[in-house]
């Protein structure tokens, strides 16, 4: 049920109406001295109806559903920058539990797994700014 036109409002609601015009406004809807007079009604506006009357020929604000964010898991997007450290130390631990010193292999193999991935795209783009100034 729409409330009465001659309920009193306060800063928030002033507040609330030059925001839905600044809207307006950004969206072409309004030219520059249309604002500035729209604005000067919505800061001496005292009742609901002088609002109203401000925004009767502007369309109602579309409100958008809101697009739920990527949730990232607690570890983070950098894990195998995270993980690589800890690689050495499992290294050595297993050398002392093995007694074989080909799990020092696991270092490099570890590096060329995890890290090894954005080290290729770091060259390919070095090569494409090589030949983009081949072409010039």
């Amino acid at each position: 049920m729409a409330e009465p036109p001659d309920i009193r409002i306060g800063t928030q609601e002033r507040e609330d109406a030059l925001k839905r015009l600044s809207d307006h406004f950004a969206a072409g809807r309004l030219s520059v001295a249309e604002f500035d007079e729209r604005s000067g009604i919505v800061a001496a506006a005292v009742v609901r109806g002088d609002l109203e009357r401000v925004f009767t020929d502007l369309p109602e604000p579309v409100i958008a559903k809101p697009v739920p964010a990527k949730q990232e898991s607690r570890f983070g997007s950098n894990w195998p920058a995270r993980v690589m450290p800890v690689v050495p130390i499992l290294a050595v631990i297993l050398f002392f539990v093995f007694h074989q010193w080909w799990v020092f292999l696991l270092i490099p193999l570890a590096g060329a797994l995890l890290v090894g991935e954005s080290g290729r795209d770091r060259r390919g783009d070095r090569r494409d700014r090589r030949d983009r100034r081949r072409e010039r």
